[in-house]
């Protein structure tokens, strides 16, 4: 099976992604598992900040003169002296996944403040701090009688005798504070604004107005709160802001490591940014910190099942007391009877079936494998498609090295991360990067030195290394026959090395043993079918046997891929000419890159455009002022191009050449391959007539 478009790597990891984007904390739902909340409710509240409202436990005062101040801040957080036995005892956060913060709402003691330097005292004689979201603080007059109406969702307050003060504005940061009286109103009216920042007017009430402008500019995320922090991140996921999710969750895990929906969270964007060995140790960690968190323990098994360790995935998508996804054991299950075939077809090389059963391994399910993609591209090198395994290596997805449990996980008996580099060196030895290939392999046997497997073939690939370069040294040395033999010792330990059986070649041209060369070059063109050098010892080889057919179809194709050489040029013109001598035609143009050759008579036209190669014919008339122009332009072009035959005709001396080839306007250029006429042009401008020149000529 073959996988055209995108490689399949990047179509698993984004299908992973889309996959598990909607597991993200915020889900509503328990999945009926018990002790499993979800990691948040906030999302729910139509504000950020809830009413004040009494916890047991959290608030004692004992006065004998009451007086109560409410505040209320985006972090949810009240600071403040005791000075008349007033004690705050602070709420503590919920440990439960749902993340929900008990201090979503504030609540404020009675506090009588005692007098200071530098404080101004109120008529009740005290004074309190107010903090909010910026960290900094106000001095705020205290109040001596509680307001006595009632807090109503309509709005409105129900008065039952409360005085009238006037109220006092204090310095805050850049501007200035008026802190009214009122009770907690939903959706009511603010009072005019008395307060001026940086960033425009704020109004404080006396409490806070829920579901109105001040609750809207205290939903911006408190850097303290990680709650918040999760919040905004869960936010930027679902809008596919990956990385900006990303910083929002690492933030509030450095506020509190130990959440383990923190954790999780993290996971999925690390995965959606593709950096699944990542996520894996996010969700390790939040397992780790939660043995029971049973949605962690599914998303690691999808993870695990995309990179294509099954066993591992199988123990957290079956993990015991849950019932595992349907959809994801029957994929597990699938790739896991792939893989097993894989195995066994690779075990006795079968090389076919190897790759039909990884490339179904990995549409079953494994599509962000890199050892599954490495086996295919061993596979591909195995079947002789050097060029093809070289790109399926080239687009194994990027890996970390495993760590912890996962670190010695194993396929084909060998350690995951050792596997590719084994591969690697496979690959690059066959493509002659001999010291490529030996520092994979050496990495291979760092990662997994127990393997027989890699230490049979790194010793392989010393001793392939050695005989290459004892080869080398013995050719320059013109010691050709010794040469042969330390490049036939090479190929005894890899028989399939293309470098290898062209060396070889080169010694047996040097020996004048031309079949020989040929021979071995037909070896090396067999595992690498566009390998230069081969093609050119073979072409120079079939010359000088004298195999002019073969010779000039080598050259032709070197032509093609090598435009710009000059030297194959003139070797395809020479074979060219031997290759019509030897079919007994007369060959009237015999220098290469000569000059234009003038065609007078009807059978000597016809045998100059039978040529396999191109002929360029100039049709001219002496007395035409455009054909003496360009006339000179076509002796650069023979320079240019010596591989095309350049022919002129005077259709005023040859008028039976005019008239079989239908010219009736001169200058006409018609060009012609093996005798029949492939394009024609009519007064065309120089820079036409070299285009279609280059393109005829390759």
């Amino acid at each position: 099976m073959s996988h055209q478009g995108k490689p399949t790597s990047e179509l698993g990891l984004a299908t992973l992604s889309d996959r598990l984007r909607n597991t993200l904390s915020y889900d509503e739902e328990d999945n009926g598992v018990s002790g499993n909340k979800p990691d948040f409710r906030e999302l729910d509240l139509g504000s950020p900040v809830s009413p004040l409202r009494t916890r047991a436990g959290g608030l004692t005062a004992t006065t004998t003169t009451t007086a109560t101040s409410s505040s209320s801040s985006s972090s949810g957080s009240v600071s403040g002296r005791s000075t008349a036995g007033v004690h705050l005892n602070h709420p503590r956060k919920s440990d439960s996944h749902s993340g929900e913060l008990s201090s979503c709402s504030v609540e404020s003691s009675p506090s009588v403040a005692r007098n200071k330097p530098g404080h101004t005292l109120t008529s009740s004689g005290g004074t309190h701090q107010l903090i909010y979201s910026g960290g900094g603080s106000v001095n705020s007059p205290a109040v001596n009688v509680l307001p006595t109406g009632n807090i109503c969702r309509s709005g409105r307050i129900l008065k039952t005798g409360m005085a009238s003060r006037s109220t006092k504005t204090d310095v805050l940061g850049s501007g200035t504070g008026n802190y009214g009286h009122g009770s907690i109103m939903r959706g009511g009216p603010a009072s005019k604004p008395s307060v001026t920042t940086e960033s425009g007017p704020i109004n404080y009430s006396r409490g806070l107005m829920v579901g109105g402008e001040s609750a809207k500019r205290m939903g911006t995320c408190n850097n303290n709160d990680p709650e918040e922090l999760k919040r905004m991140g869960n936010e930027n996921y679902k809008k596919g802001n990956f990385a900006e999710a990303l910083s929002f969750y690492s933030k509030a895990i450095s506020i509190s490591p130990g959440n383990a929906p923190y954790h999780f969270n993290r996971a999925a964007a690390l995965m959606g940014l593709r950096r699944l060995a990542e996520a894996v140790r996010e969700c390790e960690e939040a397992i780790r910190l939660d043995p029971g968190y049973v949605r962690a323990h599914h998303r690691l098994g999808s993870l695990l099942l995309s990179l294509g360790q099954v066993e591992n995935a199988g123990k957290h998508l079956c993990y015991p007391g849950h019932r595992p996804d349907a959809v994801e054991l029957q994929k597990l299950q699938a790739v896991e009877k792939h893989l097993n075939k894989c195995t066994d077809a690779r075990r006795v090389g079968d090389w076919r079936n190897t790759l039909r059963e990884v490339d179904a391994a990995i549409a079953s399910g494994a599509d962000a494998s890199p050892q599954l993609c490495a086996c295919r591209a061993e596979a591909l090198l195995k079947l002789h498609q050097l060029d093809d395994a070289f790109l399926a290596l080239s687009n194994i997805p990027k890996f970390e090295p495993y760590t912890g449990s996962h670190s010695q996980v194993k396929i084909f008996g060998m350690l995951f991360e050792a596997y590719i580099f084994f591969v690697r060196a496979q690959i690059e030895l066959a493509r002659g990067r001999f010291e490529n290939a030996l520092t994979a392999i050496e990495k291979a046997g760092k990662v997994d030195p127990r393997n027989v497997e890699i230490s049979v073939m790194l010793n392989n690939v010393r001793l392939v290394v050695r005989a290459r370069d004892r080869g080398n040294d013995l050719f320059k040395s013109e010691r050709f026959t010794e040469a042969c033999s330390a490049y036939g010792e090479g190929l005894r330990l890899d028989p399939f090395n293309s470098v290898l059986y062209c060396n070889r070649a080169a010694c047996w041209f040097k020996l004048g043993q031309w079949q020989r060369a040929v021979d071995d070059c037909n070896q090396a063109l067999c595992f690498q079918p566009n390998y230069i050098k081969a093609l050119l010892r073979r072409a120079a080889s079939n010359c000088k046997l004298e195999r002019w057919d073969e010779a000039v179809r080598d050259y032709e194709f070197l032509r093609m891929e090598l435009p710009n050489d000059n030297e194959v040029a003139e070797s395809l013109f020479h074979a060219q000419v031997a290759l019509k001598k030897s079919r007994g035609e007369e060959v009237y143009n015999m220098k290469f890159g000569g000059e234009v050759e003038s065609v007078s008579g009807l059978e000597q036209f016809r045998a100059s455009i039978s040529s396999p190669s191109a002929s360029i014919v100039h049709f001219k008339a002496g007395s035409n002022l455009q054909c003496k122009r360009i006339s000179p332009f076509l002796d650069t072009l023979c320079t240019r191009y010596p591989s095309i035959n350049f022919l002129k005709v005077d259709v005023e001396e040859s008028p039976a050449i005019a008239c079989a080839e239908n010219v009736s306007i001169v200058p006409t250029f018609k060009i012609y391959r093996k005798g029949s006429r492939v394009k024609e042009m009519v007064c065309p401008t120089p820079e036409v007539l070299e285009s279609s020149v280059r393109h005829y000529s390759i």
